[in-house]
């Protein structure tokens, strides 16, 4: 571990990723347990939590194969991953953006080896429209191009240290269901879920970054697994928008309301101030 806090500095978030919690992360750890044994993110995302806190053993995952490739990728294969990032900034162009994008219409990205297809959605996640991960329900990535003037596409001192960090540390890499990643969950450990947030308004549709989507009935059976997590002496944390849907869910535990800013809307009128809870199942 000693290694790991000399390097502590360079683990942060390779991507922008919708929902990140960088912002967010002082409220959070204020209202982390003081002890834990085992950490475990079943909706990693960008991983803002996870990279600050650099657990010695936790279990992170997402429902999202694509994201969780580019940690394996890391972990498995920072040169050669390096080296496809270079070679994509030295393209950088929005044709060569576009013609990339377009691998997952024309079949060319099913002959893509795992790491081509991470260095592909790093590199797309750095150029594109607000850092944004969309696709269509064919599940095709579908942002535009963005404007940005000198896009810092390879990092290679931070994948590095990431690499360093996943093989030096017990940190085991899943993609799937949220309860499948929490099953090992016991007495003691620390769970935090962020999940895709349930709509503000009624007439907002349940989406999320994955063609699948996140529907209420998986909001209702996250509920029900923090509840079960909560029986076996577990502590959890979960974020979510201040919906009253939200709030009725988890009436029965600890319900924080702190003040956000959003800042990758598409338009300006969906940015700005925005209340958010942190319920806990620990604490006052």
């Amino acid at each position: 571990m000693d290694l790991l806090q000399k390097n502590k500095i360079n683990l942060r978030p390779f991507t922008k990723w919708t929902g990140g919690k960088r912002q967010l992360l002082p409220h959070i750890q204020y209202l982390m347990p003081e002890k834990y044994n085992h950490f475990f993110e079943p909706f990693i995302g960008g991983g803002a939590l996870f990279f600050e806190l650099a657990p010695q053993k936790a279990v992170i995952n997402d429902f999202n194969s694509e994201l969780i490739n580019c940690y394996r990728q890391m972990k498995d294969n920072p040169e050669q991953l390096i080296e496809l990032l270079t070679n994509h900034q030295r393209e950088n162009s929005k044709e060569y953006y576009l013609d990339l994008r377009s691998s997952d219409r024309d079949g060319r990205i099913d002959k893509m080896s795992e790491v081509e297809r991470a260095a592909r959605i790093m590199y797309m996640l750095r150029v594109d429209f607000n850092g944004l991960y969309r696709v269509n329900s064919k599940n095709q990535f579908n942002v535009p191009y963005g404007r940005y003037k000198n896009p810092k596409i390879v990092d290679k001192e931070l994948i590095e240290s990431i690499s360093e960090y996943l093989n030096n540390n017990s940190i085991k890499i899943m993609s799937g269901d949220f309860e499948k990643a929490v099953k090992e969950a016991q007495d003691g450990d620390f769970v935090y879920f962020d999940p895709p947030y349930i709509p503000l308004s009624e007439t907002s549709a349940f989406t999320s970054y994955t063609h699948e989507g996140f529907s209420y009935e998986d909001q209702v059976r996250l509920r029900d697994c923090f509840k079960q997590l909560d029986s076996k002496g577990v502590f959890v944390m979960l974020s979510n928008s201040s919906s009253p849907l939200a709030e009725e869910l988890y009436k029965d535990f600890n319900i924080h309301k702190i003040e956000a800013t959003r800042t990758n809307g598409a338009k300006s009128s969906s940015r700005g101030k925005i209340t958010e809870i942190i319920v806990t199942n620990y604490g006052n």
